[in-house]
């Protein structure tokens, strides 16, 4: 599984569609596209004039073949209350049972999560911030528990602060992480060092 998370810069007024020209070209190497996801977050501090507050980005999920392993995050129910299966009408006047299951008190994500991010929020490290383009470390924590087992290895090409590897380490995976510049390097080590070990993998 690859998970490419992207957004769109503003040159000249317009933006430039690079999510989705990387997306394609992902599917174009022979990538299939498993799942269009949204990471929204509530941290938007540059000026707009004439467009709304841009608060996401694109999560762009993909595979070879099918998933071989896809842990789905749960959350509780909105309005949660046990109810009895329910039916809908078809154009000929019979019912046929809804798809889903009613009265659930928990239920899959969706694929639109938020998070809080800033100072002090995306992370506790204060270290971390030296980099000025971190994840939440939420975010990366919930994509290694849905695609991937305790004992798998995690592989960050653009590693940077190191947040993917630490969570990686956290949730009991192996990891690699690369990146171009030596002192964000040196930064992923002290942050991937002080991680805590799980009690159990």
């Amino acid at each position: 599984m690859v998970v490419w998370v992207v957004g769109d810069a503003t040159v000249n007024g317009s933006e430039t569609g690079t999510s989705f020209r990387q997306a394609l070209y992902f599917i174009e190497i022979g990538f299939n596209l498993h799942d269009t996801m949204i990471y929204e977050k509530d941290d938007y501090h540059i000026p707009t004039s004439n467009r709304y507050f841009q608060t996401f980005e694109f999560m762009f999920v993909f595979s070879k073949d099918a998933p071989s392993t896809f842990n789905p995050l749960v959350e509780k129910t909105k309005g949660y209350k046990p109810s009895r299966a329910t039916t809908v009408r078809q154009p000929d006047g019979t019912k046929k049972g809804m798809k889903y299951e009613m009265g659930k008190e928990m239920r899959k994500k969706g694929n639109v999560w938020f998070y809080h991010v800033g100072y002090m929020k995306s992370t506790s490290d204060k270290m971390a911030y030296e980099h000025p383009a971190m994840f939440p470390e939420a975010l990366a924590r919930d994509h290694i528990l849905s695609w991937s087992n305790p004992g798998d290895l995690v592989l960050d090409p653009l590693c940077g602060s190191g947040t993917v590897l630490k969570m990686a380490k956290e949730s009991g995976r192996h990891w690699i992480g690369m990146d171009i510049s030596e002192r964000y390097c040196i930064l992923a080590r002290k942050r991937i060092a002080a991680a805590r070990v799980p009690l159990f993998t």
